[in-house]
């Protein structure tokens, strides 16, 4: 019938119900227009978290300490949820979707209008990137902060305006404020930072939101949050329910280990998420069997205190290995570690590799860094082994 969806239309729609949000009459045009597999492919000098995973050795490696996972999860809970909803995976997920969105929301004091989910952060960052570049609109983000999204905006049309860290490694707040202009269409603020693991002042942090949220688009990426002991105090959730125009990143893929199974989600003003949506296909990415298990996640309270002390522990025991050895290390507020190096990165990484050892390196202000993600303590255990022998 001519006035009737089409399957794909009506699911897109239906996905943006489920999570508290009123689709209007043009979003799901706007939903099948949208070029979700048409970027350009990336500048040599750009590589993403995905591209480099997809450069790994098929091989299977001693430690894998290149992406930040977390080892320890996903929880019994999570995994028994998981199987559970393998019987019912015939049907579309939309209650459940709507159960997730709900939760979430009312953890936070908001509505589930203010939740937008997808598989993972990747497709919300990339949604993000082709909607704040519109009209060759600017990215401002750390020069040293996690690529994704303001390289993803360089791809789309837009610029992507690179600000220097502080001398120690921090995101500058007041140089990245005062770039912002006429042309911004988003500051990204990734807290805590990654490859850096360093966090901004609190209080100064939700002061510049609130500033400059008044002139264009905030997003603090809070990927990292659930491993800070006072997580409740440094998030900027506050800054949505007050209205703020600003966006919070959470991802699954960290602490509560679903970094293969897939789910995040962005947090702000329901007509911004509307907006967003229509860059992605959002809620309907994410499989039935993903929902039910972050579900069950959930601030599931004694799995994530306990996965957090072992990171610890595997954090105390990489700290150890490298003052032994004689080296420095940024002091880490995330489930990381960065430290400068004294070979050229790209051996050093080939020479880890080669003993099973999977990292990531870095070259800024004329020092090339090694980034090593917390793993098992067998794990670090084989790193040391590796490291030992080149350090």
């Amino acid at each position: 019938m001519a006035n009737s969806l089409s399957r794909r239309n009506w699911l897109k729609s239906s996905a943006l119900m489920a999570g508290g949000l009123v689709a209007a009459s043009g979003t799901v045009n706007t939903l099948t227009a949208a070029p979700l597999n048409k970027a350009p492919s990336a500048a040599p000098e750009f590589l993403s978290e995905q591209d480099f995973l997809r450069q790994l050795p098929p091989t299977e490696m001693k430690a894998r300490l290149s992406a930040n996972e977390n080892p320890f999860g996903p929880s019994p809970a999570a995994k028994k949820a998981l199987q559970d909803a393998i019987d019912g995976s015939f049907r579309y997920p939309m209650g459940s979707m709507r159960t997730l969105a709900t939760k979430i929301a009312e953890s936070e004091g908001l509505q589930a209008s203010n939740i937008l989910l997808s598989s993972g952060s990747s497709p919300l960052l990339q949604a993000a990137a082709m909607h704040f570049t519109k009209g060759g609109k600017s990215v401002i983000s750390g020069d040293l902060s996690y690529n994704d999204l303001p390289g993803q905006a360089a791809r789309y049309g837009g610029s992507w305006i690179k600000v220097p860290m502080t001398p120690d490694l921090k995101l500058d707040l007041d140089a990245m404020e005062a770039k912002v202009d006429s042309n911004t269409g988003l500051v990204y603020i990734c807290n805590p930072n990654n490859p850096t693991a360093t966090m901004v002042d609190t209080a100064k942090l939700k002061a510049f939101c609130e500033r400059v949220s008044k002139k264009t688009t905030v997003m603090v990426d809070e990927a990292y949050i659930d491993y800070l002991p006072n997580m409740a105090d440094v998030t900027l959730m506050g800054g949505v329910k007050a209205g703020q125009n600003i966006i919070v990143a959470r991802t699954f893929s960290k602490l509560y280990g679903f970094a293969g199974l897939r789910c995040g989600y962005f947090v702000g003003q329901p007509e911004l998420m509307r907006e967003i949506s229509a860059y992605t296909s959002t809620g309907m990415a994410l499989s039935a069997t993903t929902i039910a298990a972050a579900i069950a996640a959930y601030h599931e309270t004694p799995f994530l205190q306990d996965a957090l002390k072992k990171t610890m522990a595997s954090k105390e025991f990489l700290y150890a290995t490298l003052k032994k050895e004689g080296y420095e290390y940024i002091p880490s507020s995330a489930n990381f570690v960065l430290f400068p190096i004294k070979m050229a990165p790209q051996q050093f990484s080939q020479e880890m590799n080669k003993r099973g050892v999977s990292i990531r390196t870095w070259t800024y202000g004329g020092k090339d860094y090694c980034r090593v993600s917390i793993g098992t303590m067998d794990e670090m255990q084989a790193f040391a082994d590796a490291f030992k022998q080149l350090s």
